[in-house]
Order: structure tokens, then C-alpha cells, then sequence
């Protein structure tokens, strides 16, 4: 087994106008500082999902298997995520959601990391709603986050954080998630996951 780690980035923002690229581009380029880490970052615009689920025990609609088929092998593939998301409304964004919905078994047993990014709050409700969401697909969510409160005020014309505190949160949230995803790959190597 190879001591590399793969992180999937998920940007969960779809909205027009968006700022969750620039936080992408901001938490991809400390986890790129990792020579032991390859990451992969899934945006949910390039990568639509349907909204409809089909009916209990119905195929689903034409598309679907295509869609899902740009998503969940990259899911599938990572021993850890982070996601990136803004709170809307004390939450988290609806495209977001529906990424998790229709993932399963790709969120067992691996660790997630947070960047947020909103008003006063930072983005953290949504974390704390995403803590609960995951907890019920077996995930183990990583304590340390990164958040952007104010989030137009905090990074530069070139993308990059104005407060060094943020550098010292990612790392800090990068190290734990490392941590965690090397120690449930390896456990996953001695023994299945019981799902």
C-alpha cells in the first residue's frame, strides 16, 4: 500500500457568482504543499447531479448513470475529503446535499474536513448541520475547521488569505485529517468497514 493519500476537494456551490473557487483554489494549494498527498477537486458545477431520485426499487432516469458515473468513482477513490461550502439560511447549500444523497458506501469510514465561508458566522452552522449529515454515513468528521467569516474581507485580489491565522487553521485541520485518513485506511486493510 502506498503511503499517498488521496483528497477529493468537494466545492459545494453551484450559485452564480460564487466565491467558493477562490477558498477551492486557497485550501487546494496548502493541501498541494503535501508531497504525500494527491488531490482531486470535484465541482459541482462541472459535475451536475440529477435532483430526482427514482422511485424505491425503479431504474433511473436516462442521464443519471452518466452523471454519477463523473462523481462517484472519484468519491470512491479518496481516503479523505474536504468540502468546501458557504452557509445559506443557517445551512448548507441544496447541490451539496444531493451530492451526499447520492453517495453512500464512498463516505464510509473516511474523515472530512470543513472550509467554510459566510457572514458573521463563518460558514460554521453549516459545518455543524454537514457534522450530523455525515455522522450518518459513517463518516468521522474532523474537529479542526477552517472558517471565513466576512468572507470578502479576508482574501486579496490574487486569491490568497489576508490573516495569517488561517494558514496555521488549514494546517491544523490538514494535519488531523491525515492523521485520521492513514489511520482508518489502514484499519480498513486489516478489517472491512462493518457498514
Amino acid at each position: 500500500m502506498t503511503d499517498t493519500l488521496r483528497i477529493a476537494v468537494v466545492l459545494g456551490s453551484t450559485r452564480e457568482g460564487r466565491f467558493g473557487p477562490v477558498v477551492s483554489r486557497w485550501i487546494t494549494s496548502h493541501l498541494a504543499q503535501h508531497e504525500d498527498l494527491t488531490v482531486d477537486v470535484i465541482d459541482l458545477v462541472e459535475t451536475p447531479l440529477p435532483t430526482v431520485f427514482p422511485a424505491f426499487g425503479q431504474p433511473p432516469a436516462p442521464g443519471t448513470e452518466e452523471a454519477l458515473a463523473a462523481v462517484s468513482p472519484r468519491l470512491e477513490a479518496a481516503d479523505a475529503f474536504v468540502f468546501v461550502t458557504p452557509e445559506y439560511n443557517h445551512s448548507f447549500p441544496a447541490p451539496l446535499k444531493n451530492a451526499i444523497d447520492w453517495h453512500n458506501q464512498q463516505w464510509h469510514a473516511k474523515p472530512i474536513g470543513f472550509v467554510s465561508y459566510g457572514g458573521l458566522s463563518g460558514g460554521l452552522r453549516a459545518v455543524e448541520q454537514l457534522r450530523v449529515v455525515m455522522a450518518e454515513l459513517n463518516a468521522v468528521t474532523i474537529r479542526n475547521t477552517v472558517s471565513f467569516h466576512n468572507f470578502g474581507e479576508k482574501f486579496d485580489a490574487e486569491g490568497q488569505a489576508t490573516d495569517p491565522g488561517s494558514d496555521i487553521a488549514a494546517k491544523a485541520m490538514i494535519d488531523q485529517l491525515t492523521w485520521w485518513a492513514h489511520a482508518l485506511r489502514d484499519a480498513k486493510a486489516v478489517r472491512p468497514y462493518a457498514a
